[in-house]
């Protein structure tokens, strides 16, 4: 069988450890680039970030501003609104990038997957029908991705515009 070799040189850096200080969570005290934190939309409880490392094209990571790890420590008003944002985001995922499905989650815990166990995110992965999956590596390789600043740009715009 001839050996395929699939690149994702993007991933290196987390794949190499390097990890930047602080939490990635919890709003920056001065704006930074997109490069370094990536934040399509932050009100007064949730922000929205695309994740610099994806599993698919688009994927997003949602969070509460307030810095906690349960999700059972979260307000009432935190609840509904991470998933009034999370909704949104998957509209305008739907819109752009137009993806034949989901999968959103928590990963609770570093046991659960967690890579930032402290501060509670909810994941939005878009999917397409033959992309990163088990048998796509087996048989044709089908890996279509944008680097997320791209991905970035184009989402932007729809982010900014959010009212809720």
């Amino acid at each position: 069988m001839e050996r395929r070799i699939l690149w994702a040189p993007w991933r290196g850096e987390y794949v190499g450890g390097k990890r930047e200080r602080g939490c990635i969570f919890c709003p920056p005290e001065k704006p930074l680039p997109p490069e370094e934190r990536p934040i399509l939309y932050m009100d007064k409880l949730v922000m929205v970030m695309l994740n610099k490392f994806p599993y698919n094209t688009g994927h997003l990571l949602i969070s509460p501003v307030r810095h906690i790890a349960e999700l059972e420590d979260l307000t009432e008003d935190e609840s509904l609104h991470l998933i009034k944002v999370t909704q949104r985001a998957i509209m305008i995922l739907k819109e752009l990038l137009k993806p034949h499905g989901f999968n959103v989650g928590f990963n609770l815990g570093k046991v659960a997957g967690a890579g930032y166990p402290d501060h509670l995110h909810l994941q939005v992965v878009p999917r397409w029908e033959g992309d990163v999956n088990f048998l796509s590596i087996l048989d044709d390789v089908r890996l279509a991705s944008q680097h997320y600043l791209r991905v970035y740009e184009m989402l932007k715009p729809h982010f900014e515009a959010l009212k809720i």
